[in-house]
């Protein structure tokens, strides 16, 4: 088992992603702590997640709370005695619509949960991380990292911002022997879809909701794609590699350290500008 002593807390697993992430952790024989917003279905999914063996602790947290991300980090350090993985997972779309048009603090409200859900729980664990010279952040990225999604800024705005935290958090952390990567699980049939399905193709676009509707009805990437992707991070098999937005579903991500020192050197999956030269035109 590839996991096997480590100990990893993973945001928004009460459900969906989070929960099969954490369902992986513990098959590698990982020890894990989850949090969600929602107590009764963390509960839920906690008594599922221990079913199937492996030790796993729950505590409630919203994670764009500060005082309460600080206290689901002492909480796993007592319970499990140390941390050596953040899996940083909870998010949400935020309003849908016109840019224009939605609210505006539904829209703030989204990258409080995405952009600082994200930033706070790193904060909360890098002073521990480089105490010990070790630890690997995994952050889940989304579609809105790499390509425009109109009608959803918010969730495009905060996953594009998350990835380039990500980058600088990995070249901060470099010295201090913890790496820090991104996850592209690709498209997957959550809760988010049925969101999208709900507002209708009039408030997040026609084709948007075309995409979602065939994600729902004949099915979208499996879940356990990106845990795989996550768990393989959080093992030594990555070792070496850090500051990289990773696709689950068209990486070769189980070979890449193979490619340690290519991807060291190099700026590949990372994001860039795109100038006139690297589509073979020269434009001065």
């Amino acid at each position: 088992m590839k996991l096997s002593g480590l100990h990893a807390i993973i945001t928004g697993a009460s459900q969906g992603l989070g929960k099969a992430i954490a369902a992986q952790f513990l098959r590698e024989g990982a020890g894990v702590v989850i949090c969600a917003r929602d107590a009764a279905l963390l509960s839920e999914a906690r008594e599922e997640l221990a079913a199937s063996g492996g030790p796993v602790l729950a505590k409630p947290c919203d994670v764009s709370d500060e005082k309460q991300v600080g206290e689901l980090v002492a909480f796993a350090q007592r319970e499990l005695g140390e941390v050596h993985v953040l899996v940083s997972n909870a998010g949400v779309y935020g309003p849908m619509g016109p840019t224009e048009e939605v609210d505006l603090q539904e829209w703030r409200r989204a990258l409080d949960i995405n952009l600082f859900g994200t930033l706070l729980p790193c904060r909360a664990v890098i002073p521990y991380f480089k105490q010990t010279g070790r630890g690997k952040i995994i952050i889940i990225s989304g579609g809105g990292a790499t390509n425009p999604l109109p009608n959803v800024s918010a969730y495009a705005a905060s996953k594009a911002a998350v990835v380039r935290l990500m980058e600088t958090l990995a070249e901060e952390l470099r010295p201090h022997g913890v790496e820090v990567n991104a996850v592209a699980p690709g498209a997957l049939k959550t809760r988010l879809v049925e969101q999208v399905i709900a507002a209708g193709p009039e408030k997040v676009g026609a084709a948007f909701f075309a995409k979602n509707k065939k994600w729902a009805d004949e099915g979208a990437t499996p879940l356990e794609l990106g845990a795989e992707l996550c768990a393989w991070l959080a093992s030594a098999e990555s070792d070496g590699i850090t500051g990289k937005l990773i696709s689950a579903q068209w990486d070769p991500w189980a070979r890449l350290h193979e490619h340690r020192a290519e991807l060291a050197a190099s700026d590949i999956y990372c994001l860039r500008r795109i100038v006139p030269e690297d589509r073979g035109m020269k434009w001065s």
